[in-house]
């Protein structure tokens, strides 16, 4: 014998008392963001730019890896990026800057999805322009990868500049198409890659050579950018010999949370 399923009417009576109990705890979390905003103030330690990509990595990280039976990892993700961004806005200035490239709409999209709601969101004209908001107090880059600008070289000679965050976050949301920028540190999260750029052509065989897995990500005006696995410091002996006049480390971020 098969147990009666539930009503209809039944099924909607629990989605509207799971709703109401939803909006309290979130509205109960809204209200521990500001008393964290006024505590960092309290300390002197509010006014810059709040983002902790190694500290949300293993929050999101820690979410999806927690026994469940219906909500996808989209669904799971989404919900948290607008959390962590209502949050942060509270903290300090906090500001979107994309740059589309030849895909405008889907970078503004990317942007949304890693950065929810919340901060202002304006696009620039050029990759020069997103890359000045990033150096401004609270300032966020977003800048595509399906662009005819190498945006990526400028950050050679701008050392404060790193890459932070791979977009999207979820493979599930589509392939990458862009790449966050701020004036933050990077740090490791135990599942990264970094970013290398070189004028080398072909410096891919030269990685291999040396020992790094690598990809190409994108090309433009005799750069190349490219993912190599793992966490990679600046000093790390493997780089020395690679090939070309500019080439450097321009930052890492954590890889997809889904395979």
């Amino acid at each position: 014998m098969h147990a009666k399923s539930p009503s209809l009417d039944a099924v909607r009576a629990r989605i509207d008392a799971v709703d109401a109990a939803l909006l309290r705890l979130v509205d109960e979390r809204a209200a521990l963001a500001r008393e964290v905003a006024d505590a960092k103030r309290a300390a002197g330690e509010a006014g810059g730019l709040g983002l902790r990509p190694a500290r949300e990595a293993a929050l999101i990280r820690g979410l999806l890896a927690a026994p469940g039976r219906s909500a996808s990892p989209q669904l799971t993700v989404r919900l948290w990026r607008e959390f962590i961004s209502d949050s942060l806005i509270q903290q300090g200035p906090f500001h979107l800057a994309v740059w589309g490239g030849d895909d405008p709409a889907r970078a503004v999209e990317l942007a949304r999805l890693r950065f929810g709601a919340a901060p202002p969101l304006a696009r620039t004209a050029d990759a020069a322009a997103a890359l000045n908001e990033a150096k401004s107090a609270g300032g966020v880059a977003v800048m595509s990868l399906a662009s005819p600008s190498a945006w990526w070289d400028r950050l050679l000679d701008e050392p404060a500049l790193k890459v932070f965050a791979t977009l999207p976050c979820l493979n599930s949301l589509g392939p990458r198409g862009a790449l966050a920028v701020a004036a933050i540190a990077v740090e490791p999260t135990g599942e990264d890659e970094s970013y290398w750029a070189s004028d080398a052509a072909g410096a891919g065989p030269a990685l291999a050579a040396a020992g790094l897995a690598a990809r190409e990500i994108a090309s433009a005006e005799g750069s190349t950018l490219y993912a190599l696995d793992g966490f990679i410091e600046a000093g790390d002996a493997r780089l020395a010999a690679l090939p070309g006049r500019r080439t450097g480390l321009i930052g890492a971020a954590p890889t997809p949370f889904d395979p």
